[in-house]
């Protein structure tokens, strides 16, 4: 019976407690404690996700802000890139007109000085027909050209036999140059007048041959001496003394009554771009 008392007596105190607990709850919603804690947990999120947002978009538009700027400093890149391409072609082609001016003005002097009438030309191309060694000039019949007129050079302040007329237009001509196999030339030493006949081998890079010089001539040429024109007479188509070459080599066979001479062309065949095509009925007798 004591034991029933007891335990009813438990029950009714933990009921007090409850109550009790609950009523201190209900007090504090009362007093608006609790609730402003969570206005004040609400506001904490929201700001710190309004923040994370503003610095998300913050980034966005700074990054493309970035992007456009380096794209516009590409573009202005890729336009100053072509404007100084631009003023370096110009300004090489401002050298390039220079040094055609000065070239000609060379030219000019060279064309007063000589004591023979000429007539300056430019070389236009290359006959294909033959291997490229015939070369095709600007001047024609109707500026006075004829077949088999002699053609000269003026190359590093130097003067130098080209070649001769082949063949005429009206308005160009066609030259064969002297390192074609076609072409003979009377030649002989400048020093010791010793003569013989200059011949090409095909090539402007092989140097030229010399033949049929007395072999006694031996002692008195060496390598270095100038070849020139011969000109025997007033019929010989070339005129005397046009510098041709220098002797690179000379070769002796025991067995042969002449000496050999490979010759130098003066004249670097590959850049030459002028020549003077010389008068034979109104020329010197020698340069």
């Amino acid at each position: 019976m004591k034991k029933k008392r007891s335990f009813k007596l438990n029950i009714e105190a933990f009921v007090l407690i409850v109550l009790l607990s609950v009523s201190s709850v209900f007090l504090a919603f009362s007093g608006g404690s609790f609730i402003l804690n969570f206005k004040q947990i609400g506001f904490s999120v929201s700001s710190g996700t309004e923040k994370a947002v503003y610095n998300i978009s913050s980034f966005i538009g700074e990054s493309v802000a970035a992007v456009r700027e380096l794209w516009e400093l590409k573009s202005k890149y890729a336009e100053l890139t072509k404007q100084l391409e631009k003023y370096e072609l110009l300004e090489r082609s401002n050298a390039d007109i220079r040094r055609e001016n000065e070239q000609l003005r060379s030219l000019l002097k060279f064309a007063d000085s000589i004591r023979i009438t000429n007539i300056p030309s430019e070389i236009i191309g290359y006959d294909p027909n033959a291997l490229y060694s015939s070369m095709i000039i600007n001047r024609g019949a109707k500026h006075g050209i004829r077949k088999d007129m002699p053609v000269i050079a003026f190359q590093n302040g130097n003067m130098a036999l080209v070649g001769k007329i082949v063949q005429v237009g009206r308005a160009s001509s066609m030259i064969i140059p002297v390192y074609d196999y076609r072409c003979f030339v009377a030649a002989k030493t400048d020093s010791a007048k010793h003569r013989g006949i200059v011949n090409g081998q095909g090539s402007a890079d092989s140097p030229l041959i010399m033949k049929y010089i007395k072999k006694r001539a031996a002692d008195d040429i060496k390598v270095g001496d100038k070849i020139v024109t011969s000109g025997f007479d007033e019929s010989s188509l070339f005129p005397k003394n046009i510098p041709i070459g220098f002797v690179s080599k000379i070769k002796i066979q025991d067995y042969d009554t002449f000496l050999e001479l490979s010759v130098e062309p003066i004249i670097d065949f590959s850049c030459l771009e002028y020549v003077f095509v010389i008068d034979s009925e109104k020329r010197e007798k020698e340069f």
